[in-house]
């Protein structure tokens, strides 16, 4: 925790100005003014404003398109010569051959802790990183590649990787490239359904995953048609030879048997199939988009002219599931450029993660990283552990933490009174500091994708990590490739100009109300088209030929079903997502995802399903508490309770809740028919384990829906 005793006594002897204090107030003075001459210019010149996408000629339906500013036409590769992901990960390896690539914490122990339920948790003690250099990947990538093939693995067979992210994942990628293997991705927390489902479809012959992951495979292996081989990146298999028809294989022996054996590459052309990416599943069963190596790379080449100075004395923290598309691109792009790649998970990222063993530090502490990509979940979590510290502390420590806070965010938001020159320095120092440190100190940029991030946590993060965050938005059917906001864009709400491989075109959508004759922002259905649009679903013609185009041109266009509208410098904002509105009783239309976006950012909130219903005027919502703050507000009180359920069942409890939730939607500007007339509160966690979200944290409608029905059916009984 931040020392509030000593930091109290230093801001107060520098805000009055004690001279007794070796200040230089000339510097001062200086420090102070010149930001504000500075804001005085730069508000003269708003004329100006920089454009940072520019109207497009483009074919295909008729709508409002903006590109790039910087491109006149989309990116296909940044490298000269380079027009695959293998290609392009050897050519890394031949110019970064002794630096580091691929890091793994030491597991020192694992202990099982009992809580005060009874409920028992895994506990880990993680030593430092060790590194595998380039030149070492390149090898083992090559080792592994040629073991696929003494392994049995036959030419036009495919490989499915079902794991959590770590480096073999990495590994055993790029060597199903270097053997033109199409690698089929799984995440790591599908169900039972969803696995047969994604196996036999794409009649993957070869598996490759952990033990966690082995018993799943196991528990559905009579369900399961055509694999022949598993390959398990733990040393330590569950399966052992006669327990299944399947051949076993360590990953180990795998790279063993390519080392003694090696076969030449059988390198892809940019039109073959690199990855056909399971969708998690938000809307039913997970569909295979089919990514080719071209498709992937351009989204990779945009995204490097973004970032700046990206290179390598960057280190990157590598935690999402490398089955989603914004890790993969990610993790190809970081390694393309000769950076570092430090492996870790969600549970052991800070020191106080759920896995982090007492006393011991958590992956973002020793590995110090640069770059770390997030989903607004997990800033959301960020964002309200700090509050959390800080509302516990109270007193001063809370009032110099607000004031601190208050005074920044006067300064991003153009004030010329906020905290600029020395005092930005001094807040710095003294209060944000140590909150920093909770990353590791060094970060200097953080892409966020996968769903909208809240402007509040935003604004937090900015401020107390000090931290521009790079907000995109794209799909798996675009590769990740759409928008992407860029390092000096400070506003909020927003998603950013098209990337340089993506054009972003707008369509009239009449029945929804949005037009791109709209004023005083053109409106409509959002449609991306560039050289990062995927070939589209695998076995599934009819929904491909549904949200697929190719215009006259030969360009492809992915119809993404959210609404969006751009603003005047060309960068989009979304405002609305076609399959998520509901028409009312009355004739008002609901947005259901607008409306949690915006709730969700209650303090009581863990997460929240907005539902209504068409024959009633009113909507409801089931609100996933927060253990912490509802627990908080009840010892504050002195309700006395005996866990979290029987304190979510409280009357006191929901009505401050719904009370908390009010204040927010008037802060959102929500209309009142979009306010739920009625909540729910949960006090069990919506997570990847239970089926209600998906790997990537977004809710799973139907299934809540269904899991939640008679709680959803009493809502309008009454």
């Amino acid at each position: 925790m931040i020392d509030w005793g000593h930091s109290i006594v230093y801001i107060t002897k520098v805000l009055f100005w004690d001279y007794k204090s070796n200040l230089d107030m000339s510097a001062y003075i200086v420090g102070v003014l010149a930001p504000l001459l500075l804001t005085l210019a730069l508000r003269n010149s708003k004329s100006n404003e920089k454009k940072r996408g520019l109207l497009a000629d483009v074919s295909g339906e008729p709508g409002y398109a903006i590109r790039n500013h910087r491109f006149t036409s989309p990116v296909e590769t940044a490298w000269v010569g380079i027009k695959t992901l293998a290609a392009l990960f050897e050519n890394a390896c031949n110019q970064h051959g002794n630096k580091n690539l691929l890091g793994t914490r030491i597991v020192i122990s694992r202990e099982m802790e009992v809580n005060q339920d009874g409920r028992s948790f895994e506990k880990l003690h993680l030593g430092d990183y060790e590194w595998k250099s380039y030149g070492q990947v390149f090898q083992a990538v090559c080792n592994v590649a040629s073991g696929l093939v003494q392994a049995g693995h036959k030419t036009g067979e495919r490989v499915a990787i079902f794991a959590d992210t770590r480096e073999e994942w990495f590994i055993a990628l790029q060597a199903c490239f270097r053997r033109n293997v199409t690698v089929v991705t799984m995440y790591a927390s599908l169900g039972e359904e969803a696995i047969c489902h994604s196996l036999n479809e794409t009649e993957v012959t070869t598996v490759i995953c952990g033990n966690k992951e082995l018993k799943k495979l196991i528990d559905v292996s009579g369900q399961i048609d055509t694999v022949e081989r598993v390959i398990c990146m733990d040393d330590d298999s569950l399966l052992t030879e006669g327990s299944t028809s399947w051949k076993i294989f360590s990953f180990s022996e795998v790279e063993r048997l390519g080392s003694e054996n090696p076969v030449e590459a059988d390198l892809p052309l940019p039109a073959d199939v690199a990855v056909i990416m399971y969708t998690s599943g938000s809307t039913g069963l997970p569909k295979g988009v089919m990514m080719t190596h071209s498709n992937v790379l351009a989204t990779v080449s945009a995204v490097m002219t973004i970032v700046p100075a990206l290179g390598v004395n960057d280190v990157y923290l590598a935690y999402l599931p490398l089955a989603h598309i914004l890790e993969l691109a990610g993790e190809n792009l970081i390694a393309a450029v000769g950076s570092s790649i430090g492996y870790g998970s969600p549970l052991t990222l800070t020191d106080t993660s759920s896995k982090i063993k007492r006393g011991t530090k958590g992956d973002a502490s020793i590995l110090r990283p640069t770059l770390m990509p997030c989903v607004p979940a997990i800033l959301d979590r960020v964002r309200d552990g700090v509050r959390k510290k800080v509302d516990a502390a109270g007193g001063l420590s809370k009032a110099l933490f607000n004031l601190a806070y208050n005074r920044r965010l006067s300064a991003i938001n153009g004030s010329w009174f906020g905290a600029w020159g020395l005092e930005k320095l001094l807040w710095s120092f003294l209060v944000f500091r140590k909150i920093r440190a909770i990353l590791g100190g060094r970060m200097r940029f953080i892409l966020s994708g996968g769903a909208p991030l809240s402007a509040d946590t935003q604004r937090f993060i900015n401020i107390c990590l000090g931290t521009p965050i790079g907000q995109g938005y794209g799909l798996t059917e675009t590769c990740a490739g759409g928008t992407f906001s860029e390092y000096d864009d400070t506003s909020v709400g927003r998603v950013g100009a098209p990337v340089p491989c993506s054009y972003i075109k707008l369509i009239d959508w009449p029945e929804g109300g949005y037009l791109t004759t709209d004023s005083p922002m053109p409106r409509g259905e959002i449609v991306i088209g560039g050289p990062n649009v995927t070939l589209g679903y695998f076995k599934n013609d009819e929904k491909t030929k549904e949200v697929y185009k190719v215009d006259e041109r030969g360009l492809r266009w992915f119809y993404t079903g959210d609404v969006g509208q751009f603003h005047k410098d060309g960068c989009l904002e979304i405002v609305d997502r076609k399959k998520d509105i509901v028409k009312l009783q009355h004739g008002e239309y609901v947005s259901l995802g607008k409306v949690e976006a915006a709730l969700s950012v209650c303090p009581y909130v863990d997460n929240i399903m907005v539902y209504a219903n068409s024959f009633h005027s009113y909507c409801v919502a089931l609100v996933v508490a927060t253990q912490s703050a509802v627990e908080c507000w009840a010892l504050q009180k002195g309700i006395e309770f005996k866990d979290l359920a029987s304190l979510c069942e409280m009357e006191d409890t929901v009505k401050e809740v719904y009370s908390s939730l009010l204040k927010v939607a008037k802060t959102s500007r929500l209309q009142r028919f979009e306010i739920p007339a009625k909540i729910k509160l949960l006090s069990e966690p919506w997570t990847p384990e239970s089926g209600l979200v998906t790997a990537a944290l977004k809710l799973k409608r139907d299934v809540v829906r269904k899991t939640f029905s008679d709680d959803l059916a009493n809502f309008y009984l009454s």
